[in-house]
């Protein structure tokens, strides 16, 4: 590799690490927006999501053409491969979780248009609060390679499936109180699991920047072998399940 086309590659990978943040940052910005907009049901609030989801997507289309012309003419070695693999995955499920919010933000219109007489949960916020602090640790792991942080990460997605299970017992008595706001009820659930997915893939790109750092697939495996994988203890998985 010529020195020119030696400094060239490495800007690529450096755009390529630095849209990928970017994206991260409106994905982040417009789940604390989509949250908001359920307990407000500020017009405004949710077309900036609408709008920025857009954005998302232009970044995920940008991001997928950049790697796979630095992957078809750069041929690039072992480590700085696992970035591009990392990223292709991470782009994914980054817009995956910009459709969440997306959706979250929908269906807060559909229940304030509908004046719906909900209280919002505090459940809500909570697990939204969760899985934007989530999303930010992870970010933060990825611009530092930072392997124990992203296993933070893949911990913390267990407290957001419990949470998840919090709010749809909390929504299931609500409906049961009054079954006048079944419909409401459903709304809130389908906002839930759509926070709680946002959850999962943000546990799938911690387990990328866990790959990426330390060269070990950590998928499937369980939280608690991606610690050890993340701190340097190398073994066999004991179980899927921990």
């Amino acid at each position: 590799m010529t020195e020119h086309t030696s400094k060239r590659f490495g800007e690529d990978l450096e755009t390529v690490r630095s849209k990928l943040l970017r994206m991260g940052g409106i994905v982040e910005s417009i789940i604390v927006d989509a949250v908001d907009s359920v307990s407000t049901g500020n017009l405004e609030t949710i077309s900036r999501v609408l709008d920025r989801e857009k954005e998302i997507n232009a970044l995920e289309i940008e991001l997928d053409s950049i790697i796979a012309e630095v992957m078809a003419t750069q041929q690039p070695a072992a480590v700085d491969l696992r970035l591009l693999v990392s990223v292709l995955k991470m782009v994914t499920d980054m817009e995956r979780s910009g459709d969440e919010a997306e959706k979250v933000a929908k269906m807060a219109r559909r229940l304030h248009e509908n004046n719906s007489r909900f209280e919002p949960l505090v459940e809500m916020r909570h697990i939204g609060n969760l899985v934007v602090n989530m999303l930010h640790k992870l970010l933060d792991a990825f611009a530092r390679n930072d392997a124990i942080l992203a296993a933070e990460v893949v911990r913390a997605d267990k407290q957001v499936d419990k949470e998840w299970k919090a709010v749809l017992r909390s929504i299931s008595s609500y409906m049961i109180e009054d079954p006048r706001l079944v419909s409401e009820g459903i709304d809130l659930m389908f906002i839930a699991r759509a926070l709680e997915r946002i959850g999962d893939h943000t546990k799938n790109m911690a387990e990328r920047v866990i790959y990426l750092v330390q060269g070990e697939d950590v998928r499937h495996a369980g939280a608690k072998y991606a610690e050890k994988v993340a701190r340097g203890e190398h073994e066999e998985p004991a179980t899927p399940a921990e």
